[in-house]
């Protein structure tokens, strides 16, 4: 998940604040050292992270594009200028194109402004935009959201005393909204210090970017892993309450499956697991990599290391083309395999499928899964030539059967006309009457359509008052029949309105 640091350089940056009545620093000299604190944690424990900076007042600039390199990005840092007024709007705007242009659409992304909660003045200022945001036309969209994931962290080098004796707290939390809200703002704990500044960015490493460290067996094998980006939580939307599941920190091997079986799954997040006693040296890669890009060691690097059980999964499942499948929680799985970025290079990933017992239905329940050994015949057949998979379901998917789906008007006009011109063929057509509408009434029903089955009901009874002299007797009472059915299933009576139950034909005296 790549990161962009966004940094304010606007004259109220420069604003002087007196530490220890000693030494005089500025705001910008106190966010200098904040962020300088966080590289330095990303380069020891966030090694991955691609990091771009840049720098804003009235207009924007990409100090440093996406990077590896944490040294690049302190040395920019250090070289800030200070330049005039707040202008956050066009900072945010070219947010959105420097990440577009590197990643696209698709790449969550994390944006960690650092301000000190000045809003600018007149137009241009964070107050103005937000004024005239339902005033604007499709030439002139404030920025957020962006057409990507973002998660928006607001570092404000100002307690939160200070930005609440203006309107900075309430346009900023406005900000934070717009953005999706899954972020967080950071104030000052108390007087403007070193340490208090300190602590505020190590507020926002706990949150954003402290490693995932996880341990993952295999029987009484075991190794001490790091996965990284660290895995989000995950809302179940089908629970009554619902409540985020959380990746545990055993990851336990349940079995391995062919690639073939197992084809190419849906996932939530894809993530690389690393062994945390192989030290490995990440070397800067080119902007164009993905978050997956990692070097592995190399022969000469791995000699006089201990044995590492992670290094042996890893090789195995490379050469035997196989997945691994992993528990990741109660009712929750994922799988581990390899995946090659070159010739020569490739990294031992994890994806985590969607929460549940059965999240690819073409394997069944991954708790029914057992060895082949233990099968009274060989699945795959003496010579591979089949497949247990598919496992066929015991109930009858929806998709299988010839249900009613209306996305146009002029498929529901399609049913509608068809029910009356078999009615005015009656009582020819009686039994194809019948079953076209009853197939309209479920799905009706389905819907909720109540509507729909007084119209038709309405239509027959007109039906009904224009048929001619020369029409059967029975085709008045059938029509009549089904649109006093039909309105009895319009008014919700759980005796009618049965979405099981069929209208039958009306038996009458007639013959025909």
């Amino acid at each position: 998940m790549p990161t962009v640091v966004l940094m304010d350089v606007s004259l109220s940056m420069t604003r002087p604040v007196s530490l220890d009545g000693i030494e005089e620093f500025q705001r910008k000299n106190l966010a200098v050292h904040g962020l300088n604190m966080l590289f330095e944690h990303m380069a020891s424990n966030y090694r991955l992270e691609f990091t771009a900076l840049m720098a804003f007042s009235s207009l924007w600039e990409l100090l440093v594009p996406f990077t590896r390199d944490y040294n690049a990005l302190q040395e920019a840092l250090s070289n800030l200028e200070d330049y005039d007024k707040t202008c956050l709007e066009l900072a945010l705007q070219g947010v959105s194109s420097v990440v577009q242009q590197e990643w696209g659409n698709g790449c969550p992304c994390q944006v960690v402004l650092v301000t000190d909660g000045s809003l600018g003045i007149g137009k241009g200022s964070l107050r103005h935009s937000l004024q005239t945001l339902k005033h604007r036309g499709d030439d002139k969209k404030f920025p957020l959201p962006y057409p990507f994931p973002t998660k928006m962290f607001i570092l404000c080098i100002a307690n939160a005393e200070e930005l609440q004796m203006t309107d900075a707290m309430e346009n900023l939390e406005e900000l934070l909204r717009l953005s999706g809200g899954d972020g967080q703002i950071f104030t000052v704990d108390g007087p403007l210090c070193m340490k208090s500044v300190q602590a505020m960015f190590g507020m926002l490493i706990d949150r954003a970017y402290s490693p995932f460290h996880a341990v993952l067996h295999c029987g009484n094998l075991s190794s001490d892993v790091q996965v990284f980006p660290r895995p989000e939580p995950v809302v179940v939307d089908e629970e009554v309450e619902p409540i985020p599941k959380a990746v545990s920190t055993d990851l336990e091997i349940v079995g391995f499956i062919e690639i073939a079986d197992i084809s190419s799954p849906p996932v939530i997040s894809r993530h690389l697991v690393l062994p945390i006693a192989v030290n490995k040296e990440v070397d800067e890669v080119g902007t164009g990599a993905t978050d997956e890009l990692e070097e592995e060691p190399s022969a000469s690097q791995m000699a006089g290391k201990s044995p590492n059980f992670c290094v042996l999964l890893h090789g195995s499942l490379k050469v035997e083309g196989m997945v691994a499948l992993v528990q990741l929680g109660p009712e929750w799985f994922g799988m581990l395999y390899s995946q090659a970025d070159s010739k020569k290079k490739s990294n031992l990933m994890m994806s985590l499928f969607e929460p549940g017992s059965d999240p690819l239905p073409w394997l069944g329940k991954i708790s029914h899964l057992g060895p082949v050994s233990e099968a009274a015949e060989n699945p795959y057949g003496e010579d591979d030539s089949k497949s247990p998979f598919p496992v066929q379901p015991q109930v009858k998917r929806s998709y299988a059967q010839n249900v009613t789906v209306w996305i146009k008007a002029s498929g529901l006009q399609t049913d509608v006309q068809k029910i009356l011109r078999n009615a005015r063929k009656l009582p020819d057509k009686t039994q194809t009457f019948y079953k076209e509408l009853n197939r309209l009434r479920k799905a009706a029903l389905a819907f909720g359509f109540w509507e729909l089955l007084k119209g038709v009901a309405e239509l027959l009874e007109r039906e009904c008052t224009m048929l001619p002299d020369s029409a059967h007797p029975d085709a008045a009472f059938q029509l009549s029949h089904a649109a006093h059915q039909l309105k009895l299933a319009s008014s919700g009576d759980s005796q009618y309105a049965a979405f099981d139950h069929n209208i039958v034909p009306m038996h009458t005296d007639f013959s025909s």
